[in-house]
């Protein structure tokens, strides 16, 4: 019993080797059986012609082990295409098509087996001509269906190998990427790049400055690193003020009096209340937070204005 697995299992693999995966079981054990028993009878057919060239050309031994000799070789051409044709998944005119020609192959065989020697090639009747051109019919519509056979299953095997190509190609293709790993690469091309807010390259050294260390709630340690510059003088104060406001830097000189001094800075502090009102809607804290610590110093100014 593992005996008979073993050679089903062999069988079947030789078949999905070189021919595809089988539609049917008996296909396969009807196809091998044919195609073996044609190359079995060719090995007879070549043993029995040797053995009787053993005795006296033309004898009655002689005739009476070739005569099967050719017969049997006659055979075995067209049962092993058959065999070829049952185990292709070709269509069935194919398969009935070879049948025939198998059953005229055999006709003309057994019309063989009656006439030779005596009938056969110049002798007697000499039926040598109608008992060839009957084989030669079945042999022909044997080796049609057989061809057409091997083209079928050719080309669709040409069909199997194009659709598993495609589909290859469009498994090597690219994956599309995400939203998330074109961020990783983002931020791993950027690993070793420091920028600051607005894209520009972070540097080493501090460049705050600022008119006082002291503006009300925010207290500023001069040890830290950054310069501070005090200004005296109502129009550098000023000119600061206008600076930190419309980011001009550039210094101006008053010739004005104290009063149009003062004057000024009333109509800079209503305007600033002013924008602060108009920009609370969108800005929110952010205003109240960076106006906040200027406060302290215009109040500082209006006294010093008033000192003076």
């Amino acid at each position: 019993m593992a005996a008979e697995q073993a050679a089903d299992g062999y069988l079947f693999d030789l078949y999905r080797r070189y021919i595809g995966e089988p539609e049917d079981r008996t296909d396969v054990y009807v196809g091998f059986g044919l195609f073996l028993g044609g190359i079995g009878l060719a090995i007879v057919a070549l043993v029995l012609f040797v053995w009787a060239n053993t005795f006296e050309a033309r004898s009655g031994s002689y005739f009476a082990w070739v005569g099967p000799a050719y017969a049997l070789a006659m055979m075995a051409l067209p049962v092993t295409m058959l065999g070829i044709v049952v185990l292709l998944p070709s269509e069935r005119r194919m398969l009935y098509t070879s049948v025939a020609g198998v059953v005229i192959t055999a006709g003309a065989v057994v019309g063989f087996l009656v006439v030779y020697p005596d009938h056969w090639n110049g002798y007697g009747a000499d039926y040598t001509v109608s008992v060839v051109a009957v084989y030669a019919l079945g042999l022909a519509g044997i080796t049609a269906s057989t061809g057409a056979a091997l083209i079928a299953h050719y080309l669709d095997m040409a069909q199997q190998a194009e659709v598993v190509a495609t589909d290859t190609d469009e498994d090597d293709a690219e994956p599309e990427l995400t939203d998330a790993e074109v961020q990783r690469d983002i931020d791993d091309a950027m690993d070793g790049v420091e920028l600051s807010w607005g894209g520009v390259e972070q540097t080493e050294h501090k460049r705050l400055s600022f008119s006082s260390d002291d503006l009300d709630d925010v207290s500023i340690d001069s040890d830290a690193g950054t310069t501070t510059t005090r200004s005296s003088g109502v129009d550098a104060q000023v000119a600061g003020l206008k600076g930190l406001k419309g980011g001009e830097t550039k210094e101006t000189t008053s010739s004005s009096t104290v009063d149009d001094q003062t004057a000024k800075l009333r109509e800079l502090r209503e305007q600033q209340r002013a924008e602060e009102l108009a920009t609370a809607d969108d800005d929110g804290g952010a205003v109240e937070t960076v106006a906040k610590p200027f406060s302290g110093l215009i109040e500082r100014l209006r006294a010093l204005v008033k000192r003076n």
